[in-house]
């Protein structure tokens, strides 16, 4: 039987160097790019200030409103790294120093080298799982539905790996391009309204590209029947063919 269920995840990526432009996320890519396969679809992304009522709202928030939740960015060992405890404020919660936390930062330190800024990386919310760093060994956790990850992206894509099992997903959606040249959107607009009419369940996109004096337009069609799909990629082809 196919599963038409649909399952979604709301992603907060964290940090005021986001806002500045000082520096360019990677993440939110990264993120749906590993849970399209599972079956998840990224319904919101925000990009939030280090400020802990702001964080503390947007995870509760997010948390009614989507079935999983991501969070990047601020649990390192500096001050502005605020997200634990935003974290814990957003569902009651107390935090504490763990040990099973301590542990996983003592693969990559000594012990004389776990001062106090490097110890509040294994401040974790009360009650909270522990997510596997293979990278820097500083953990992340879920609490609840919400994953608490590294803003650095290759520190998240390591943990990535250790949320695949966590995960209960549900339809899959797949896409198919069709991509030509010599066409405006506005030359396409009505027929690429047509088909979708004609195809509910299934989104339609059109964009365009420059290239020199090259006009075209990239087609991208989504939905959860590979069947329909296919239709609907014999249509754009009959539309393309009709404005050429």
């Amino acid at each position: 039987m196919t599963n038409f269920k649909t399952v979604t995840a709301g992603v907060l990526l964290i940090g005021d160097e986001l806002l500045s432009g000082r520096t360019q996320d990677t993440n939110l890519a990264e993120i749906a790019k590993f849970l399209a396969p599972l079956g998840v679809q990224v319904g919101e992304a925000r990009i939030l200030a280090d400020n802990a009522e702001t964080i503390r709202d947007s995870v509760r928030a997010f948390s009614d409103a989507f079935d999983y939740v991501f969070t990047t960015g601020g649990i390192g060992p500096t001050h502005d790294d605020i997200t634990a405890d935003c974290i814990a404020a957003a569902f009651d919660l107390g935090i504490s120093e763990r040990e099973d936390a301590l542990d996983m930062l003592r693969q990559r330190y000594a012990e004389e080298e776990l001062n106090a800024p490097r110890r509040r990386m294994a401040r974790i919310p009360d009650g909270a799982s522990l997510i596997d760093n293979p990278v820097s060994q500083a953990p992340g956790f879920q609490t609840r539905n919400v994953f608490t990850l590294a803003g650095v992206p290759q520190i998240m894509r390591g943990m990535l790996a250790d949320i695949t099992h966590r995960i209960e997903g549900g339809a899959k959606v797949y896409q198919i391009t069709i991509s030509t040249s010599n066409i405006g959107e506005g030359d396409a607009a009505e027929g690429l309204a047509e088909v979708e009419r004609q195809n509910p369940g299934v989104s339609i996109g059109s964009y365009p590209w420059f290239n020199d004096d090259l006009r075209g337009i990239n087609f991208v069609a989504r939905g959860r029947d590979k069947a329909q799909l296919e239709r609907v990629r014999l249509q754009l082809e009959a539309l393309v063919k009709s404005l050429l």
